[in-house]
């Protein structure tokens, strides 16, 4: 199923209803404190507040200049003591195989954002104790803020890529120990089941997610048949999904502010023969034309055209069946 699709007809992005879900204070906490402090409530929600996603900045090196955009989903800061520390958070609906590259390169413009903010007062304050100071515009006693970066891969398939920087060099394994890495904080929604999460609508979204994912539609009618969840968390799980149907239902009852699953349930189930009647004439198709036209393109751009699929999604069902 396409989020192309979703976003047409109702016109709502995916990673909009997703940055909404977590720019509320208590579950973006709940989600950084399960993650990097085993659920020890190490970041207060009061003391969150958002800043500026846009941490774009210029490169310039050997007299080359280039402008880079880097906007990151949801951005926050915390109040640390009498300090403070940056968290940015990243949604990622697919496998992207230089995503520890691209968490580099976002962490640095945000050091390099700030850098630039520094050497911006000091040049006006001009309050430098040595040549050194005045040459760098940085002081001796200057310093950066923390900036850490968590990315949510909510896709079906397991995560494949790579998971360091290091992963992305080719380079022998015996020589791995001489470069520096750089770590890619990754929570995989599927498989994120030793995570115990204290906020129960992130319980509720990654564990329906899944359940539809699954196609275990016994598990969704037995745990959530006399437990009513909002139109918000139905969309969000829609928005994940990609499910049309749920997405639909969430909308259309959203005046109403609960949803029974077992009405969404049955609409889950009709587009889940429907998703197998496709798949299965995708399936026929590649096949007659492996047999009879053994040409991978002509293949692809003919299923991407008779399903509307994207790119990706037709390549995955080259993969499967071809």
């Amino acid at each position: 199923m396409e989020v192309l699709t979703t976003a047409k007809l109702n016109k709502i992005k995916q990673d909009t209803i997703l940055k909404n879900f977590w720019k509320n204070n208590d579950r973006f906490a709940d989600l950084f404190n399960t993650f990097l402090f085993n659920g020890k409530e190490i970041l207060k929600p009061d003391d969150l507040t958002e800043v500026d996603t846009d941490v774009s900045s210029m490169l310039k090196f050997n007299g080359h200049a280039e402008t880079v955009q880097k906007i990151l989903d949801v951005v926050k800061k915390t109040a640390y003591g009498i300090d403070f520390m940056i968290l940015g958070l990243e949604n990622q609906s697919h496998i992207h195989y230089a995503m520890p590259l691209r968490h580099m390169i976002g962490d640095a413009f945000s050091y390099q954002k700030e850098y630039n903010e520094i050497v911006a007062k000091n040049k006006k304050e001009r309050n430098f104790a040595s040549t050194d100071e005045f040459l760098s515009k940085f002081r001796k006693t200057d310093r950066l803020h923390g900036m850490v970066t968590l990315c949510i891969y909510y896709g079906e398939k397991e995560w494949d890529g790579p998971l360091s920087l290091v992963d992305m060099l080719d380079i022998p394994d015996k020589l791995k120990f001489i470069f520096s890495d750089y770590k890619f904080n990754l929570i995989q929604m599927r498989s994120c089941k030793d995570l115990h999460f204290h906020n129960s609508d992130i319980n509720t979204v990654f564990d329906l997610s899944s359940s539809i994912y699954n196609r275990d539609y016994e598990k969704i009618n037995s745990l959530y048949k006399n437990q009513p969840i909002s139109p918000e968390l139905a969309l969000v799980v829609g928005a994940i999904t990609e499910s049309q149907e749920l997405i639909d239902h969430a909308l259309e009852n959203e005046k109403k502010g609960a949803i029974n699953m077992c009405t969404a349930l049955e609409e889950l189930k009709k587009e889940g023969v429907q998703e197998g009647l496709q798949e299965g004439e995708v399936k026929g198709i590649i096949q007659t034309c492996k047999l009879f036209n053994p040409d991978q393109e002509a293949a692809l751009k003919l299923i991407m055209d008779k399903f509307s699929l994207s790119q990706e999604t037709a390549l995955d069902y080259i993969k499967k069946y071809w």
